[in-house]
């Protein structure tokens, strides 16, 4: 049974790229709905994955394979022979090379621009759009051409160039669908709740936009914290009163105002109470106009305003920060979690910068505790303590029964410091 099974795909090429881009592009598009887009199962939209669905069957399953296989084929007719081989071999055919990189340009600079990108354009217009308006979406398409081909291309081509010189000519359908799919995997997991860029994570591409979340997302990851600006006063700025609307827009409005800039803020409701802390920096002749400003605004009376003046860390009283650190930490909701993780950080000498705490709903409508910190050190870590520090966080993820801990670890440079 098996055998025959393994055997399907060569025999049935055909019907086999379609089943496979069928199911490939319906998933994605569950991807996105359930991931992304935060949708319940009983909120799925059916006719627009079924129409997505189409769409891989028809083009990705069918056109597709009439260019890479029928059509290349017949332009490349060494094409099959030359992904067989080995790859001493293929190094010595320059012929086989000479057609490779044809089919790359081909399918990359004529296939995908001409062809592709329109026609998915046009599909995701006509499924997603309130009011589809096929001239508009082309005009939106030819203005991000050039962004939108350069991120394909920075995906694709090497992807392309793996399909066309390793894969046998039934698996080159397979093989896209494949890669589509771990891209759109990997935007999902990592854009989850992106209501404003669904439409761009539907794409079975890399586009401007999608290449830029992946970029925005590991800036996001090793980011390290930066120290006080010299040349400027800094000012701590508190307060809570009973919450409203409009408390954030008029605090903002008054350090723009004034001249200041807000760097580092949080604001929270916690019950009844709006709280916020912010840090801004301004220009030293201008630090005392801006605190009157905010202490004499009377909307912001029911706040109790506080500003205080901030001073940067002398230089030789504090060591330069070598390392910093990303802790992502997730535990059924407890007593003492944020004890234990602060005294773990302390007991390694290490420096909290920013920590983030919060209660959600987790599995099994599960109370977790959420804790993210941005931690930096003094001190060099060469393996050793990085597999010591590693152990211990092991440890207290089974004394305290966390369902996650991450730490992700980033040089700090010394210029920002």
């Amino acid at each position: 049974m098996w055998k025959n099974l393994a055997k399907l795909p060569i025999k049935h090429p055909l019907a086999f790229g379609v089943g496979i881009s069928t199911v490939k592009t319906s998933a994605s598009d569950l991807l996105v709905q359930t991931v992304v887009e935060q949708r319940q199962l009983d909120e799925i939209d059916w006719k627009r994955n079924a129409a997505f669905a189409t769409f891989g069957c028809f083009y990705l399953g069918g056109v597709q394979y009439a260019i890479y296989v029928p059509l290349f084929g017949r332009l490349f007719p060494n094409a099959a022979n030359f992904a067989a081989k080995p790859i001493r071999e293929k190094m010595k055919d320059v012929k086989g090379i000479a057609a490779l990189c044809g089919q790359v340009f081909l399918d990359q600079f004529v296939h995908h621009p001409l062809l592709y990108f329109p026609v998915f354009y046009a599909t995701r217009e006509i499924v997603m759009a309130e009011k589809p308006d096929l001239a508009r979406c082309m005009s939106t398409y030819r203005d991000n051409m050039k962004e939108d081909l350069t991120a394909l291309w920075k995906v694709w081509v090497p992807s392309t160039f793996v399909n066309f010189a390793f894969m046998p000519m039934w698996a080159r359908i397979p093989w896209v669908a494949g890669t589509s799919l771990l891209w759109t995997c990997i935007l999902s997991a990592m854009r989850g709740g992106d209501v404003m860029h669904s439409e761009e994570i539907e794409a079975p591409f890399p586009v401007g936009s999608t290449l830029t979340m992946i970029k925005e997302s590991l800036d996001d990851i090793f980011a390290s914290p930066v120290d006080l600006d010299k040349n400027l006063s800094h000012i701590c700025i508190s307060g809570a009163g009973p919450d409203r609307i409009g408390y954030v827009a008029m605090m903002a409005r008054a350090v723009a105002d004034n001249g200041g800039n807000v760097t580092h803020s949080k604001m929270i409701r916690l019950g009844q109470e709006f709280t916020t802390l912010m840090h801004v920096s301004i220009e030293p002749e201008k630090q005392q106009q801006l605190i009157k400003s905010l202490r004499n605004n009377k909307d912001l009376k029911p706040m109790n305003i506080r500003a205080s003046a901030l001073k940067r860390r002398e230089t030789g009283s504090y060591k330069d920060s070598v390392v910093g650190f990303k802790i992502h930490v997730v535990g059924a909701d407890r007593p003492g979690v944020l004890a234990r993780i602060a005294e773990l950080i302390a007991s390694r000498n290490m420096s909290i910068e920013d920590v983030t705490t919060e209660i959600r709903r987790g599995r099994g409508n599960r109370r977790d505790f959420v804790i993210t910190a941005d931690v930096v050190t003094a001190e060099k870590m060469e393996q050793d303590n990085l597999d010591s520090l590693v152990a211990d966080f092991d440890l207290l993820k089974k004394e305290l029964n966390l369902t996650v801990v991450d730490i992700r670890i980033s040089h700090v440079s010394q210029e920002i410091q």
